[in-house]
């Protein structure tokens, strides 16, 4: 294979595969080019082969899978008066909960 021939498969030349190299300053060896050139035929094949989808009876959507929401509506619930969240606490006042301090005096 000279250097101007494509890679088996023949979408990719090694020069293409090098000058890829270059701009991605990559340090690529000569044996590492014909296994590049190979591999990137058969990624451009994959990609062409996704192009050949018949696509004009496909709707475009952004998921695979239909999304749905599973939240629930948001609604108001009755929760505790404030004697009641009051009721258990250790120490009260002023309808708020006491804790002790955790901050030096000076504040």
């Amino acid at each position: 294979m000279t250097a101007d021939s494509p890679a088996p498969g023949g979408a990719i030349t090694r020069d293409e595969v090098a000058h890829l190299a270059r701009l991605a300053r990559l340090a690529v060896t000569e044996e590492e080019l014909d296994v590049f050139a190979g591999q990137l035929d058969v990624i451009i094949g994959a990609v062409a082969r996704v192009g050949e989808v018949a696509a004009d009876d496909i709707p475009p959507t952004s998921h695979a899978v239909p999304l749905e929401n599973v939240f629930r509506p948001d609604e108001h619930r009755p929760g505790l008066s404030q004697e009641q969240a009051l009721a258990g606490a250790p120490a009260a006042e002023d309808g708020r909960f006491m804790v002790p301090r955790i901050l030096g005096e000076e504040q």
